[in-house]
């Protein structure tokens, strides 16, 4: 066993019994270990300037803020700390924008957990470590277009809302929201705004 100090690593994810699995997993390997757990996106930063972790391991779908921004987050205030994100929802848009917040890696769940405690090793040496599959899917599928604008209008047309709520939500005017989800709709090739919505969450635009 080498002289080196483990790999510190913090856990974020709001599912109790897979961020306690993925712990135990990491727990069994001898050169890293766990030194925070939490179930929220903005409790990472709190949990990572208290502990000082090597590695954070983030989920992106959390309460609070999600993954991606609590990577930027954590970067802000701890520049040295490195970031893999580990996910169930592996859609090519999240690879982009989480590589634009400063992740170095960005795995999904189901990778075997020898793998895993791999890319913990390799993303704390420096390197940069992504899930071929998604990374061939990027390429293919493209980065996001949509304004930030269109996808706020967008987020909120996935919860079925009507146009007039959407406009009071955002402080817009009705007209101004059609506008926004009609290029929303150009921009995803689909023909109404609730499958144009479905289409930019599952391209990981929204």
């Amino acid at each position: 066993m080498s002289d080196r100090p483990a790999i510190r690593v913090l856990l974020a994810d709001d599912q109790a019994m897979v961020r306690g699995a993925l712990a135990a997993l990491l727990d069994l390997e001898q050169d890293i270990e766990v030194v925070a757990e939490v179930g929220r996106g903005d409790d990472v930063v709190g949990a990572a300037v208290a502990t000082r972790p090597d590695v954070c391991v983030l989920d992106i779908e959390m309460p609070g803020i999600d993954g991606i921004e609590a990577t930027a987050a954590v970067l802000a205030r701890l520049p040295g700390t490195r970031v893999l994100i580990v996910t169930t929802f592996g859609r090519p848009g999240y690879l982009k924008r989480a590589l634009t917040a400063g992740a170095s890696g960005f795995v999904v769940k189901d990778t075997p957990a020898k793998q895993l405690a791999d890319a913990v090793r390799r993303v704390h040496s420096g390197l940069r470590v992504i899930d071929p599959t998604l990374a061939t899917s990027s390429l293919i599928e493209g980065e996001s277009h949509l304004t930030e604008r269109e996808r706020d209008v967008l987020r909120l047309a996935l919860t079925g809302t009507t146009v007039a709520d959407i406009a009071t939500r955002l402080h817009l005017s009705p007209g101004t929201v059609r506008n926004y989800l009609s290029s929303g709709i150009g921009k995803t090739g689909t023909t109404t705004r609730y499958e144009a919505a479905r289409v930019a969450q599952e391209r990981g635009w929204l």
